[in-house]
């Protein structure tokens, strides 16, 4: 059964405070060639049957409807994961 990722970010423009509390501390940790971390969501959604365009416009739709605060949140990806080997669909 193929499975679809739909990856949501903080807008750009916002402050993500999850982000600058994992960047502080891994300067704490001494990795210090990281300066900033943001900080985002990944949904995975397993479908029986074939994917294909009529599919992916409704998981367009539920991203962003559904999966997103459009308010303060980016849809930045939809995309198939590919089949196990060995796994038919």
């Amino acid at each position: 059964m193929p499975t679809i990722v739909v990856e949501v970010m903080p807008k750009a423009e916002l402050l993500d405070p999850q982000g600058k509390a994992v960047a502080g501390a891994l300067g704490r940790l001494g990795k210090t060639r990281f300066t900033s971390v943001r900080l985002g969501k990944r949904f995975e959604l397993t479908i029986d049957g074939h994917v294909d365009d009529t599919v992916l416009a409704e998981v367009q739709e539920l991203a962003d409807t559904v999966l997103s605060n459009t308010v303060i949140e980016d849809v930045i990806g939809i995309h198939v994961l590919e089949a196990p080997a060995g796994e038919t669909h």
